[in-house]
């Protein structure tokens, strides 16, 4: 029996989800600045003004209680259930564009620093990789890099499961991830497998076998890997762009194969398009709209619905 195409209601305000996400992203903000005036400069985002972007303090003291419960949820057995879970249902059928249009509903109306939507900040990303002469396919990785937040409305457990940055489970927690110090409430803390350097993977297996945390990032890689022809390293910017332990802090290196390095470099390029284009101005969707929708025919197979 085909799966069943779900209509779920969301779990959790949206609101509360975006407010969570912004603060995420502006923590991420902060660190990458500061890594950037450490180590010289970079890419795009280097002039871009960071007074324009959340407080660091702030956006640290809201997403630490996000954090608190994602840490103490997210455990090998919760992931392989998501990854069953989404094997055997079709959450729905939807081409690209409505995925994107649905995903714009998710808006803080009550945020006093942003007034741009979901959509907004996509056709930014894309925009900005586009004016630097990036390759088309990297383009559209940019406007569709956070249609994985479509869980929000398909079965999402809350926030946890859907926004945040990532790390792999079934092995030791990496003191490079945000608050560490939180996962002692997270059942594979003291396990006798999970809880140590190589856990359940063997060295240098490659990232490609390692479990990541259930979130946008995740579900979006497995939805497109099966259903698109983007090449590897935007794949990779997919999956990997929310696991800052690995690709801004140098964790995990035991684990990857050396096919790994590629991607990490691939990733480490989409980031800052990703961080920085939120202080871009606002585009104008109606006369982008045309380009994007040809890029998607160009790229993705030609057909009119997917299975998220």
């Amino acid at each position: 029996m085909a799966p069943a195409v779900l209509e779920i209601n969301p779990p959790c305000d949206a609101r509360e989800l975006e407010k969570i996400s912004d603060n995420v992203d502006a923590v991420n903000e902060f660190k990458a600045s500061a890594k950037q005036s450490c180590e010289g400069p970079q890419q795009f985002g280097q002039d871009k003004d960071k007074s324009k972007f959340r407080q660091y303090d702030e956006a640290c003291d809201r997403v630490k209680p996000f954090y608190e419960e994602q840490h103490a949820k997210q455990t090998v057995a919760y992931n392989i259930q998501a990854r069953q879970d989404f094997k055997s249902k079709v959450r729905a059928e939807m081409s690209v564009w409505d995925a994107i249009v649905k995903l714009d509903t998710l808006i803080d109306e009550s945020d006093p620093d942003t007034t741009l939507s979901q959509i907004h900040h996509l056709f930014q990303s894309a925009e900005a990789i586009r004016r630097d002469g990036k390759p088309r396919w990297m383009q559209l990785v940019g406007l569709i890099h956070d249609l994985g937040k479509l869980l929000f409305f398909f079965g999402a457990k809350g926030q946890w499961d859907v926004v945040g940055d990532t790390f792999p489970v079934g092995c030791a927690f990496d003191d490079a991830i945000i608050y560490p110090g939180t996962f002692v409430n997270n059942p594979d803390y003291k396990h006798e497998v999970y809880s140590t350097k190589y856990g359940i993977y063997e060295p240098n297996c490659g990232l490609e076998n390692v479990m990541l945390s259930w979130g946008h990032d995740e579900y979006l890689y497995n939805v497109v890997k099966s259903q698109s022809t983007l090449p590897e390293e935007g794949l990779a910017m997919i999956r990997y762009h929310s696991f800052y332990p690995w690709h801004s802090a140098g964790a995990y290196r035991h684990l990857m194969k050396q096919g790994d390095y590629k991607m990490l470099e691939a990733v480490k390029a989409f980031n800052p398009y990703d961080l920085y284009s939120k202080a871009d101005e606002v585009p104008n969707i109606d006369e982008l709209k045309p380009y994007y929708l040809d890029l998607i025919r160009r790229i993705l197979p030609a057909k009119k619905s997917y299975r998220w």
